[in-house]
């Protein structure tokens, strides 16, 4: 199946199954598990969710994780304090990386943004293989944050 092809499906059943909640936890939760179920060749799927000036870990599948990590250190802070996307080959190349689960060797984050440009954190995909993450891959995944980010009701503050 094409990326194109497997992102629409994906995104499909995220909809559906975000249709009758709006529970922001819940359907972190999840989208995280429908991320860790579906997406071939990944060892992590979660989300880190930004508290002053650090990402604290919020519903995740994969192996135990860093609960903390502060804006502008590893790829995921990296994500918030550049306000856009990271598409990552080798994680161990990648200036500042923290390495939570040592196996990890590829990564894609992606910032989560409320309706008025506040960032509320980021969805987090980990995989084993260098490489493993597309430009296809950072669209779709796109689209899967925007699909959770109206389809739930989202924390204030």
């Amino acid at each position: 199946m094409s990326p194109s092809k497997f992102y629409t499906s994906l995104n499909g059943q995220l909809e559906g199954l975000l249709s009758s909640e709006r529970d922001w936890l819940a359907n972190t939760a999840n989208a995280s598990a429908l991320l860790f179920m579906e997406i071939e060749d990944i060892n992590w799927a979660g989300f880190y969710f930004l508290h002053s000036d650090e990402l604290r870990l919020g519903p995740f599948q994969g192996k135990p994780a860093c609960t903390r990590i502060p804006v502008g250190a590893g790829v995921c802070g990296a994500a918030v304090s550049s306000g856009e996307p990271l598409l990552v080959e080798d994680v161990h190349a990648f200036p500042g990386h923290i390495a939570c689960d040592a196996v990890s060797a590829s990564e894609v984050v992606i910032p989560l943004y409320n309706t008025s440009g506040r960032c509320l954190g980021v969805l987090d995909i980990d995989s084993p293989t260098v490489g493993r993450f597309s430009e296809e891959d950072l669209v779709g995944l796109q689209g899967f944050a925007q699909i959770l980010l109206k389809s739930s009701d989202l924390p204030k503050d």
